[in-house]
């Protein structure tokens, strides 16, 4: 059987590598995501993760196992996804300064036979943050391609003082699921 991952982050490509899985092919999907909406954040990356590997699924013939994700940051319920631009990662920030917010990350696996899926979400709660923090990590760069305008991973690790649940589903894969959802297919990462 080959693995195909659905995603063109680079962090679940980093993750998986992390773990030993593979060998896989990156194989990111074209789906139009604008054509989920209206669902709770949970169900929003369920059915993206869903979305996405059924469309690199679609038309493939062969022995394969897509892996497919989705995550968002939410708060109040209101999804906050990758930034427009630096103001609308400024105002993201701003927004869950001081708060505790959540991330959800939908995870799919399907062959031509089956599909599972499942979301794991995480409670985290920023500190309170400065103007300043804020416009400094906008102008970095690193919110520019991140839901919620920051990765835990990298230098917004600092604001972050508290969380609840699995680190790896803030990051965008969580990976003991994974693990968990990968058995059903009869795969151990361990042998």
């Amino acid at each position: 059987m080959n693995y195909l991952l659905a995603s063109a982050s680079p962090r679940r490509r980093e993750l998986l590598t992390m773990v030993g899985f593979g060998p896989f092919e990156v194989v990111p999907s074209g789906a139009d995501e604008s054509a989920v909406r209206g669902l709770t954040p949970a169900e929003t990356v369920r059915s993206l993760a869903l979305l996405k590997g059924c469309d690199v699924l679609s038309g493939r013939e062969d022995d394969v196992l897509v892996i497919s994700a989705d995550t968002v940051v939410a708060v109040d319920g209101q999804i906050l996804g990758k930034p427009r631009d630096a103001a609308d990662a400024y105002r993201m920030l701003s927004l869950l300064s001081g708060r505790t917010h959540q991330v959800h990350t939908g995870i799919s696996l399907m062959t031509h036979q089956k599909t599972v899926s499942d979301v794991v979400s995480a409670d985290v709660t920023f500190r309170p943050l400065s103007e300043e923090e804020i416009r400094r990590y906008v102008e970095s760069g690193e919110p520019m391609d991140k839901a919620g305008a920051y990765g835990i991973q990298g230098k917004a690790s600092l604001f972050v003082s508290g969380l609840n649940g699995d680190y790896y589903t803030v990051v965008g894969f969580p990976l003991c699921r994974f693990s968990e959802l990968l058995s059903e297919f009869g795969v151990t990462l361990f042998t």
